[in-house]
């Protein structure tokens, strides 16, 4: 089943009426008609729905309401800080940490970051249609925000603001990740730092652990920055939800 995002104005009592680039991706691309049914989420109070299609004309598509379904999110709130990666590896990244359950993806600064966002202004559109897509793909309750750039300065101020932060770090031989979440179930804001490809340096590591931070190891084999992130919230998923 399709599944779209709306404003909370285009509810109207049991109606929602959709526009735009949704009316022409059903109407035109999907060539759906009066009586299918989809699924539609209100953005601003992440209430997701299901509906049918009653009418179709030039420039919307209206649907009734049919029932709510219950919210498909985690009860726990988790930020990626993920540091620059090269290439595309950020649009894969931002793709299938949605799929997973992220609530927030921050692009950092970092020292080791090879990649550098020369139009923040462009890339963030982008990739926050990926981030939308991918919510709509996995029937999300909400779309996940990429956030515009930061250093690590920033990072470090914004750190005292979570449960626990976890920062994957290849040189941590002590601490596995799996003992750290069983000690912090009652965790609700969780921060997850991933460095770049050419990892995090000993002075961002202590900076983050003077800032409460915790570093983890995620098994005995040296992770992609991509493939990192992506175990890291994988786990903690496992942990918290299942």
């Amino acid at each position: 089943m399709y599944n779209f995002f709306v404003e909370d104005n285009q509810v109207i009592e049991d109606n929602i009426k959709i526009i735009g680039e949704d009316y022409k991706h059903i109407s035109k691309v999907l060539r759906m008609s009066v009586g299918e049914k989809i699924s539609i989420c209100i953005k601003q109070t992440e209430e997701r729905f299901l509906v049918e299609i009653i009418e179709i004309d030039n420039e919307k598509v209206i649907c009734k309401i049919i029932e709510q379904f219950q919210s498909n999110e985690t009860n726990i709130n988790v930020t990626i800080f993920q540091g620059i990666p090269k290439s595309d590896k950020m649009e894969l990244i931002i793709q299938k940490s949605v799929e997973l359950g992220t609530k927030n993806i921050i692009p950092v600064e970092m020292k080791n970051c090879i990649a550098k966002i020369k139009e923040p202004d462009k890339k963030i559109p982008r990739w926050q249609a990926i981030s939308e897509a991918a919510a709509k793909q996995s029937k999300r309750n909400i779309i996940p925000k990429i956030e515009y750039p930061i250093n690590m300065t920033e990072m470090y101020n914004q750190l005292s603001g979570y449960d626990i932060v976890l920062v994957a770090y290849e040189n941590e031989k002590n601490i596995g990740i799996k003992d750290i979440l069983k000690q912090h179930k009652q965790a609700k804001e969780i921060a997850i730092i991933i460095g770049p490809e050419g990892g995090l340096t000993e002075t961002e590591i202590e900076h983050i652990e003077k800032q409460g931070g915790i570093s983890v190891s995620l098994g005995k084999r040296i992770l992609r920055t991509e493939t990192a992130s992506l175990v890291l919230l994988s786990m903690i998923m496992y942990e918290f939800e299942m």
